[in-house]
Formats: structure tokens, sequence, C-alpha cells
């Protein structure tokens, strides 16, 4: 992880509490991050499932995040495209990176929970094809064509928010497109295995998904790889360990549903086969160096999920990365290194 690598911290809003009290956990890890030197935040778009992600809404959460911070660059990661307006997406990401002071970075995806198309007259099957549809008329609407009638033209302008798009990927086709496109290729921190190839490491996985994407970059626009990996860092090796047993656990089986092949079911066979970076910092430093994608990043983003730890083990986890973890790797922050808090 060079100097020129940015920096991320990734929110899933999965704490047993309150939906305020989630939002106001999430917002707290963010301001934390920005003060440690983070680079970029991003959060999650899920609907109706409580232990999924918890926020239906990501632009207006990022609106009132914008308000505490002044530096940490803004993403979601990602709004699920095809259950939104995309007329009303471009008008709800420019009002926001207008309020953030340019800082947003727009991730999107076509979605995977097949219960939530249906609320919105969508079958899953169709999500490709209508993540295109409207990820075409998004783009209209930020270049400022008329709409419908030649006095609709979006306002406020898009200025350069076109060109901070990113779109998520689990394939090589997906990844064809989206260099095609000239946006910023997303990689999951985890995906599924294939049949033919069960035992894969994620490296394997997802390095023709990076050749495809930069094999198709139109010249002259500059590669955006993100890595967004799994990453739980404590003072204490054995801390982290338990904690990791419990949230893996609490969510083997939605992974075995999802696709996964999970033959070894002992924490060390989870954190495994759910490609997870868990431990004390020296653990996750020797984790993490074994990744041969993350050289190949331009944005490395790390979530806590699924070690769902609790709120105050997060913030030591962003203190700890940004101390030694990332340092470690290469990474280094012009921001001078604040003085740990108490959670």
């Amino acid at each position: 992880m060079s100097s020129e690598k940015r920096l991320g911290f990734f929110t899933r809003l999965l704490d047993d509490a309150s939906a305020a009290d989630r939002y106001r956990f999430a917002a707290e890890q963010i301001v934390h991050a920005e003060r440690h030197g983070f680079d970029s935040a991003w959060i999650a778009q899920h609907h109706f499932h409580r232990d999924e992600g918890g926020l239906p809404s990501p632009l207006p959460f990022l609106a009132y995040v914008a308000a505490r911070t002044s530096r940490i660059r803004l993403g979601t990661g990602i709004i699920i495209l095809p259950m939104e307006d995309p007329v009303r997406a471009a008008e709800d990401t420019v009002v926001v990176d207008l309020l953030s002071g340019g800082r947003l970075e727009v991730g999107l995806g076509t979605g995977a929970t097949p219960e939530s198309f249906l609320a919105f007259g969508i079958e899953k099957e169709q999500r490709t094809e209508v993540f295109a549809q409207k990820l075409a008329k998004l783009h209209e609407a930020w270049s400022g064509a008329a709409l419908g009638h030649d006095e609709n033209r979006l306002y406020p302008e898009a200025g350069t928010l076109p060109k901070r798009t990113w779109h998520a990927t689990f394939s090589v086709a997906g990844a064809e497109r989206i260099g095609k496109a000239g946006a910023g290729l997303m990689l999951s921190r985890t995906q599924p295995r294939s049949a033919e190839a069960p035992q894969a490491t994620l490296n394997e996985i997802q390095h023709p998904i990076v050749d495809a994407y930069l094999a198709n970059l139109p010249k002259g626009v500059e590669p955006r790889i993100m890595a967004s990996r799994s990453l739980f860092v404590a003072d204490d090796r054995d801390e982290a360990l338990r904690l990791a047993e419990i949230g893996l656990n609490r969510v083997l089986e939605r992974f075995i549903a999802s696709g996964h092949r999970i033959a070894d079911r002992s924490l060390e066979g989870l954190i495994r086969s759910l490609d997870t970076h868990v431990g004390a910092p020296e653990d996750v430093i020797a984790s993490l160096a074994a990744d041969t994608v993350i050289p190949r990043a331009t944005d490395v983003v790390f979530q806590v999920h699924s070690v769902d730890p609790p709120h105050p083990q997060i913030l030591r986890s962003i203190e700890l990365t940004a101390e030694q973890v990332a340092p470690a790797l290469g990474w280094k922050t012009s921001r001078p290194r604040p003085v740990a808090i108490n959670a």
C-alpha cells in the first residue's frame, strides 16, 4: 500500500441498536476516520432488511455527515440504481456534492437481494438491463441535456461529479463494461467461489477482473480501482478472534444462501472462506501483505463487516488501522496524528 494509495473506511449499520443509534454510531465512525487521516468514507444502501445494512437513504445521511466533516471524501457503496429514479438521483447527488464542497463519490450497482426488487416493481433478472437504462439517463441528466422539455435541464449543474462515479461488479464481463465507461472499479471484500474452482482465492478471482477493467479503459483515462476488504484489528488478538467468531457465525447462513461454499466451519475456516483480516496489528499486517490485489488498487477501503464488533471496538480498529496497519503497508497521511479518544 504505497503513499499514493487512498485509505478508506466503509461502514455498514449493523449494530444491535435502534436505527437512530445506528446512524449516530456510523456518523461518529466517519468523523473519527477523518480525524485519523482516512481519505474517504463509504456507506452502503440496503432496503427493508435490518440485518443487511439498515440504511435505505445514503444521500441524506451523507449530507448530514458532510456538515460534521471538512476533508474526508464521502462515497456511496453502493446506490442500487435499478431501484432509483435516475433524474432524482442526479438531483440529489448534485445537491449533496455542493453541500459537501465537492467531496461526493458516487458508487453505483445493480443490487442483489431478490425480495427487495419486487417492492420497486422489478424482477431480479431484469436488474442488469434496468441498471444500464437508468445509468444512461443519470448521465444524460448530469450532462445538462434537455429532460422531456427543452427548459428542463438539471439545476444545479453537475460539474465534475460524473467523473467521480464507481461501479461495483463480481465479474470479468462487468469489469469490461466499467472500463469502457471510464468509471471507477469497485471490488468486493469477498465473493462466492464457482463450482469449477471452489478453492480459488480472492486474489485469483479478482486479478482477471482488474485485468479486464484495465484492458477496456479508454486511452488517457486514469484507472480507479477500489479494493474493499474486511478488516478488524484490536489491541489483543484473542479478543479480536472472540468477536470474529461471534460475528462470522451470525452471518454464516446468509453467506451460504448467497452462494458461498464453506466446508470448514471452524473459526480459521470462516476467516479464510469469508476473506477476513482479523487480529492484533501484526496479524492483520501480515494477512494484508499476502493480498496481491491491493498493490494494484488506487483505493483500499476497510470495513469491519462481517465481524461487526461493538461501536467502541470499531473506533479503536479505526485508530489502529491508521496508526499501525496502513503505515506498515506504505500508506502515509498528511494529517497530524490525533490523540486516541476513550470510546
